[in-house]
């Protein structure tokens, strides 16, 4: 039903989706997804929930694999471009959840926890590179680039998600942040 939602999101180009709509797309009839998620919000900050968990995990895996600071950097923006959350439903999705945050407040709860762990992650990774202030405001300009790919590439659905491209433009700057050529 989650990605049903998602889906419905993307279709709809926004979060005007109904729980008809999201319990067609799943297969299932409208009760049970109210019986499940009981309201239409309470389903959508289970959609957010799951982005997120799925971007954790990619994040932990890649982390668990990186040796050294630089490859910790790597992996993080890497997992902020993965191929199974990087694609046009989760892209939609996302825009509509950065606007449902307006006016909900769980949504804009789990947004902050995700610009917070976004952040924190890259200032762990950046810290040994660049020394603690620097370190900072590399994360938090690196995090507005990846989000700001994000919002480019849901404002530009005609476009193929890239991640590759994507990744490489945020390294080059972290290089050039660190002096790299």
């Amino acid at each position: 039903m989650i990605v049903a939602t998602i889906g419905a999101i993307e279709a709809a180009g926004s979060l005007d989706v109904t729980v008809a709509d999201i319990a067609v797309r799943a297969g299932v009839s409208p009760a049970l997804v109210h019986h499940y998620f009981g309201t239409k919000d309470d389903l959508l900050i289970a959609a957010m929930r799951y982005l997120l968990q799925g971007f954790r995990a990619g994040v932990t895996s890649r982390l668990r694999q990186a040796n050294g600071p630089r490859q910790r950097v790597s992996a993080i923006i890497e997992a902020s471009f993965d191929p199974s959350q990087f694609v046009s439903e989760a892209i939609a999705a996302w825009l509509a959840f950065y606007l449902y945050a307006r006016r909900s407040a769980e949504a804009a709860r789990l947004l902050r926890l995700y610009f917070r762990r976004l952040e924190t992650n890259l200032v762990s990774a950046l810290a040994p590179l660049l020394g603690m202030p620097r370190a900072h405001g590399v994360a938090a300009a690196a995090g507005a680039m990846i989000d700001g790919v994000w919002l480019r590439q849901a404002l530009t659905p005609l476009t193929a998600p890239d991640g590759a491209t994507a990744i490489a433009m945020v390294e080059r700057y972290i290089d050039a942040e660190m002096g790299v050529k």
